[in-house]
């Protein structure tokens, strides 16, 4: 239990260091900025992987599922690099939610960073009762198996569909309970207008954003359980490949064209993870294979990405709207 108190105590450090220190002034998140701190995350979440080996090692935290240090290791780093790929889905999504309700770059963080806050929560709620569905129903591995194969079947065709996020029921819940700006207003979440509280576009952005996250949710832990059903590693792994997020956002969703076949890369993964789940009680797959071919596929979808040419020459929607200036409301205290 100190295990997890301390490992959470170090994620509410970051976060309160993320906003209070480093982003305590909004500013637009630049391309070199943004890479910084990628890097910052990716080598944080891979180093995680030494203090896992010693952990196992030691014996500190509880080890239902019998792993050995080295393989908790394989399997904390397997986990974390399916949630990083996963999350890359998002970025796409969050461009479009983005693009949709005009928000200026510069307010982009603050509304990612409330988001992230969110998914913690509600990603690690979903962790407890998935792992303890595995634990209690033997079975569920193969509800879950078959959740992922149509999830990238969903993925495989999602080209043919549009998501437009005012036309979302989300959306619509959101203005039937508050009344719903037209316009940002620096980054008030809330303002008050003639006496009525009334919703920003950030706010609504936040939500959707939020409700998104845990639609995604659904798609990821399951499979993450495929790899390892030990709380600790599901949980450490899918947290900090959360908190890279929103770098990885301002990094690659002004090249959201470069990496056209990424969804690729995530139809294989999750296929493969599918179907680890279903023949998980007759084929042992090593986890060397399984780390193999989620940094085969990726690399594969970035590389075609890359060397491909563009022929439509068309754009995705950027990472936020143009700023089309505050009114002059009162925020909400």
């Amino acid at each position: 239990m100190l295990i997890w108190v301390l490992f959470i105590a170090l994620i509410v450090i970051f976060l309160a260091l993320d906003l209070g220190v480093f982003n305590k002034t909004d500013h637009i998140i630049r391309s070199k900025e943004a890479a910084a701190w990628t890097s910052l995350w990716v080598s944080v979440a891979l180093g995680f992987s030494g203090v896992v080996y010693w952990l196992f090692s030691e014996g500190m935290v509880d080890n239902p599922t019998g792993l050995t240090p080295g393989n908790a290791m394989l399997k904390y780093i397997t986990g974390y690099l399916i949630e990083l790929s996963l999350s890359i889905d998002n970025v796409f999504v969050i461009a479009v939610i983005f693009s949709s309700f005009s928000i200026p770059p510069i307010y982009q963080h603050r509304v990612l960073f409330w988001g992230i806050l969110g998914a913690i929560v509600f990603r690690g709620i979903m962790i407890i009762f998935g792992v303890a569905l595995i634990n209690k129903f033997d079975w569920i591995i193969y509800v879950f198996g078959v959740f992922l194969l149509y999830t990238a079947y969903k993925m495989l065709r999602s080209h043919e569909q549009e998501f437009d996020p005012k036309k979302s029921l989300v959306f619509r819940q959101v203005k039937r309970i508050f009344p719903v700006t037209s316009r940002t207003h620096g980054h008030d979440f809330f303002i008050r207008r003639m006496g009525i509280r009334a919703a920003t576009p950030l706010f609504v952005a936040l939500v959707v954003i939020e409700l998104t996250d845990i639609l995604f949710a659904l798609d990821s832990i399951p499979a993450i359980l495929a790899i390892t059903a030990d709380p600790f590693l599901v949980f450490s792994s899918n947290i900090l490949a959360i908190l890279g997020l929103r770098s990885m956002y301002f990094l690659i969703s002004r090249m959201l064209q470069k990496f056209r076949h990424i969804n690729y890369s995530l139809v294989v993964i999750l296929a493969f993870v599918g179907l680890k789940m279903l023949f998980a009680h007759q084929v042992e797959v090593p986890e060397w294979i399984s780390l193999s071919v989620i940094v085969v596929s990726l690399a594969t979808g970035i590389l075609t990405s890359v060397l491909t040419s563009d022929k439509t020459n068309g754009e995705l929607p950027g990472p936020g709207g143009e700023d089309s200036g505050p009114e002059k409301d009162q925020p909400a205290g």
